[in-house]
């Protein structure tokens, strides 16, 4: 099966799998309460460049909240589905496997996991959780995966130096090394998005919410997403209540 056919399949997949997530929230406001408007149980997707304290971030806002936050702990859930080892995961997460590593695999009979498949179960369970809302979701595509009318995205960005210096503290590298892995991670993780979600990651438009992290810190943005979380969560009541209303 050739890379194009396949990428064809898994966006019909991710049609299908959101079709169904919309299905199942509206069928399970409907057992509440027939006569009212859709519940929005809102999620949180957090898309971050390298360097800026994406789980930090995520971890904030979940103790704020209340509410458990999925980012490592997303491929240890995809990792039991599949079953295969999580740091087989890592190694496809937000890029490719190549095709050296794929046949010294193989020659050692270690589970293969194509990026396809990995995506495939990451677009199911990232929807999975969506349905429910209520958590946090750092990066993974979550931004593209989810719909826009029941997520909050949110981008967290900084300047390029601040981010080496993070990056570099964070992983205990010097400078120019940091700055390396930097530009890595930063290409990886555009190009997932591109080629299996087919959106260009670098435009703003796609997100709610914009912060600058070594602006505002860990905290401070914590603090700004929850207060854009409340005014969403209100604007959702008043639409909700006025479609009763017209009903």
């Amino acid at each position: 099966m050739n890379r194009e056919f396949s990428a064809d399949r898994l966006g019909e997949t991710l049609g299908q799998l959101s079709r169904h997530w919309k299905e199942k929230r509206t069928a399970a406001a409907n057992r509440l309460d027939p006569g009212a408007a859709p519940t929005q149980f809102l999620t949180i997707a957090l898309s971050r460049e390298a360097g800026t304290q994406g789980t930090a971030v995520g971890h904030e806002v979940g103790t704020k909240l209340g509410w458990p936050v999925y980012d490592h702990e997303l491929l240890e859930r995809i990792s039991k589905d599949m079953g295969v080892r999580t740091s087989l995961l890592e190694s496809i997460d937000e890029q490719r496997i190549s095709w050296l590593r794929e046949a010294f695999e193989s020659l050692f009979t270690v589970p293969i996991v194509s990026d396809l498949a990995y995506v495939h179960h990451l677009a199911k369970t990232i929807l999975a959780l969506g349905a429910d809302g209520k958590c946090i979701i750092v990066g993974r595509g979550s931004a593209f995966i989810l719909p826009a009318e029941t997520t909050l995205r949110v981008h967290l960005m900084a300047p390029r130096e601040a981010r080496i210096v993070m990056l570099g503290q964070l992983r205990g590298i010097a400078h120019e090394e940091a700055a390396r892995q930097l530009d890595t991670i930063d290409r990886e993780r555009q190009r997932f998005v591109r080629e299996y979600f087919h959106k260009d990651p670098s435009d703003l438009r796609h997100f709610h919410l914009i912060l600058d992290v070594a602006r505002f810190g860990v905290s401070g943005c914590a603090e700004i997403i929850i207060a854009a979380l409340d005014c969403l969560q209100g604007q959702i009541v008043h639409e909700n209540q006025e479609k009763v209303m017209s009903s």
